[in-house]
């Protein structure tokens, strides 16, 4: 891949290296804290953000700002904004009133390592910082944090992860067909991939309404093959490798890709979903390679 944007030649392993740098520098800038801040509160927000996690969503960002013609160092605001908000909805997940998981990142859960009442406050207050990052990004005029804002909020709530999350419930011990399940998981996993897709592009300084487009159809392929890949590793992972429990969803009577389609199927569709989500960058440039390369990387992963 050739140098875009001030960027050496880098593989897929070293752009990934090189994201997840700048986003843990920019998580760790946002809970060092300052005086006065409750210093039980912001270690428990470090504990469920730092040192652990992919960081696709960060990267997704970046990937998309590089694709539209835009720089890493525009994308840092974005990136850090993401996976705060995907901590929190980690940390509100593994509550015993939700998921009741013991286990995240190869660690015990906040509310293990700590309490309930703290994990319930670090989570909203990992929230509340994601849109505090966004609106005060110096860089992007204030049109564009708005936007960012409206399309962060979006995916986050009722038409977005929550509402995902309700169906999730819902869902327990019935039989879905592939369109109910689809419907759920774009926005309990789905809305915030796809929101990362289009927040890099923002920072990017896309205007052209056809990019956007292709970039929102993109971002909610690779979104939908990321919940399809998970299903797929909560049968065929160990929990040393995935950092959480296996074969919860089974344990919990979950409807999910593999137990609807079976593991093959499910394995076919996680990739042709991929293929569809890169025919959505037909015309991008070379720079959109990463977000090519990401989406293979999406159904190959193995945590």
């Amino acid at each position: 891949m050739t140098a875009m944007n001030n960027l050496p030649p880098l593989s897929l392993a070293d752009f990934f290296s090189v994201c997840q740098q700048r986003v843990e520098m920019a998580l760790r800038a946002e809970l060092e804290g300052g005086s006065g801040d409750p210093d039980r509160l912001l270690q428990s927000m470090a504990y469920a953000t730092l040192n652990g996690g992919k960081r696709v969503r960060p990267i997704l960002v970046y990937g998309s700002a590089l694709a539209v013609g835009g720089s890493l160092e525009a994308g840092d605001p974005a990136a850090c904004a993401v996976e705060l908000l995907h901590c929190y909805s980690l940390v509100h997940d593994d509550l015993p009133a939700m998921d009741n998981d013991d286990l995240r990142r190869g660690r015990p859960t906040l509310h293990r390592a700590f309490d309930q009442a703290t994990a319930i406050l670090a989570g909203d207050a990992l929230q509340s910082r994601a849109f505090e990052v966004l609106a005060r990004d110096g860089a992007a005029s204030p049109a564009i944090r708005i936007q960012m804002v409206r399309i962060l909020a979006a995916a986050a709530g009722v038409n977005g992860m929550a509402g995902g999350q309700m169906l999730d419930f819902a869902a327990m011990g019935k039989t879905l067909d592939l369109a109910a399940l689809e419907a759920m998981h774009r926005l309990k996993t789905g809305a915030l991939i796809s929101a990362s897709v289009a927040l890099g592009c923002l920072a990017g300084g896309c205007e052209d309404p056809q990019r956007q487009q292709a970039l929102q159809t993109y971002g909610s392929l690779v979104g939908l093959a990321f919940q399809v890949q998970d299903d797929i590793l909560d049968v065929t992972a160990d929990t040393k490798t995935l950092g959480k429990p296996q074969g919860s969803d089974q344990l919990n009577n979950k409807p999910t890709f593999t137990s609807l389609m079976g593991l093959d199927n499910a394995r076919l569709h996680a990739r042709q979903l991929a293929e569809q989500a890169v025919a959505a960058l037909d015309g991008f440039p070379e720079q959109a390679g990463f977000l090519r390369a990401l989406a293979g990387y999406i159904v190959e992963r193995a945590h």
